[in-house]
């Protein structure tokens, strides 16, 4: 079996990269750079929308039109920097953590590698794109370590790494978003009381027409969950309410253009009921773990910069509810608006923790 480790799946990378997340609704760009003494800067981001259902449920059905977005995202960026940290969604990704013994040379951990694959991938590995990383001792005698396996389908890479090309840049980086996620959300739980040790917290990401619920706590996830809700309810009861084209709603959606009553009759209800389905998965969580308690929620996703719903989700939950903005604490390139930043960071949680692989230990 051959392991394909050209695009150093989950391995580290240093080189000046961008961070180039792709969703169903827009394509996120960050670059991040070394300000020094410990701290990182700013140096460039961009968010360009997506045609509609150019990617459905996590994969790429329009390659042309996600390649334009991604060379639109990259040309507004103003960056020169072509090397790309690309994701996939968690749902496209087995993964699997195993135990082996200490000391193996590379050549045995790939095989110890492809006999674990063998036995829970439910497809030939001719299929897939498969690589492991060590994550540490295992709990024990220090005699074995832990590997974390990946394994994800080659048209699923293939396709992500073909939209970043027809752009003219280089996927140098496949990574899973969910790991993205939880190494931004790291830049902001140091913020938090504490430095956020030993306290749960809930990363809330809420996309188009998903809502995705990572719980952390001191910096592993101990639950996830899934929920189908997002940005596009908000959009439908525009274009139903306002008689307009799918395109229309989005774009008055995105600009504010609504008449008068729209915050009242129709953002107000869609928070109202945001916060519901916020207090419902904390519920899933509590029920279904060990755990009686969340901490902190981090809203994060385009859905996160509405005004008011830090408010609408920590009345609803009774729990701590902030803006997840990976950016505090930051320096800001020359050319970034403070203003605009903050609006935008929440959706841009992702495209960091992918730009944040250039300072990964080689």
């Amino acid at each position: 079996m051959q392991f394909d480790f050209q695009l150093d799946f989950l391995q580290a990378k240093a080189p000046p990269l961008i961070g180039v997340d792709i969703s169903s609704s827009s394509v996120k760009m960050v670059e991040l750079a070394d300000a020094g003494k410990g701290q990182y800067r700013l140096e460039h981001y961009a968010i360009e929308p997506l045609p509609r259902d150019a990617v459905t449920d996590g994969n790429i059905a329009n390659l042309d039109a996600v390649g334009d977005s991604v060379r639109r995202a990259w040309k507004h960026t103003g960056s020169r920097v072509k090397n790309a940290a690309v994701a996939l969604p968690a749902a496209a990704v087995i993964t699997k953590k195993i135990v082996v013994p200490a000391g193996l040379r590379e050549e045995e951990l790939e095989m110890q590698v492809e006999t674990e694959a063998n036995q829970y991938i439910p497809f030939s590995l001719d299929e897939v794109n498969l690589d492991f990383q060590i994550i540490g001792p295992a709990p024990g005698d220090g005699s074995e370590v832990e590997l974390l396996i990946a394994a994800s389908r080659k048209e699923k890479v293939e396709d992500r790494v073909a939209a970043v090309e027809a752009a003219g840049m280089k996927a140098v980086v496949m990574d899973v978003e969910t790991y993205a996620t939880q190494t931004a959300a790291d830049l902001i739980i140091r913020h938090l009381p504490n430095a956020g040790r030993d306290r749960t917290v809930a990363i809330v990401d809420i996309g188009s027409t998903m809502m995705h619920i990572n719980v952390l706590l001191n910096e592993q996830s101990v639950y996830m969950r899934e929920q189908t809700f997002g940005g596009n309810q908000l959009t439908m009861e525009i274009q139903r309410r306002y008689s307009l084209s799918a395109e229309e709603a989005e774009i008055a959606k995105r600009s504010g253009d609504l008449p008068e009553n729209y915050a009242d009759e129709v953002l107000q209800p869609f928070m109202e009921t945001l916060g519901l389905e916020v207090a419902r998965a904390m519920q899933f969580f509590f029920s279904s773990t060990q755990y009686n308690r969340v901490d902190h929620i981090l809203l994060a996703g385009g859905c996160a910069g509405i005004p008011g719903l830090e408010g609408a989700v920590g009345g609803r939950t009774q729990i701590d509810t902030r803006l997840a903005n990976p950016f505090q604490g930051m320096v800001m390139g020359s050319k970034l608006k403070n203003r605009q930043l903050e609006s935008d960071a929440p959706s841009l949680l992702i495209a960091c923790g992918l730009a944040m692989r250039r300072f990964d230990p080689t």
